[in-house]
């Protein structure tokens, strides 16, 4: 397993961790960076505009697209430590 993978799989657990729940925003992109990084570019049909929440979650991971795996991982392991040194 590489370092990066095992630093991505700490950062999840540390997420479950945080002191305080992040704004929707932050959340919303800590899904994306997740699913960047573990699906790659969402090719999810787009939610109708009466799903809100789907919506906006379709939204937040279609912004990351082209983005790397491992710079979805990296980017995902740096918000989660920024969340942990202000929690």
């Amino acid at each position: 397993m590489s370092d990066l993978q095992s630093q991505f799989e700490t950062a999840q657990a540390n997420s479950r961790l945080l002191t305080e729940r992040p704004d929707n925003m932050t959340l919303l992109k800590i899904y994306a960076l997740y699913k960047q990084a573990t699906v790659g570019d969402n090719t999810e049909k787009q939610p109708s505009f009466t799903d809100m929440v789907g919506r906006a979650k379709w939204d937040a991971w279609n912004a990351q697209k082209g983005l790397s795996t491992d710079a979805a991982m990296q980017a995902y392991i740096d918000l989660i430590e920024s969340l942990r040194d202000n929690g």
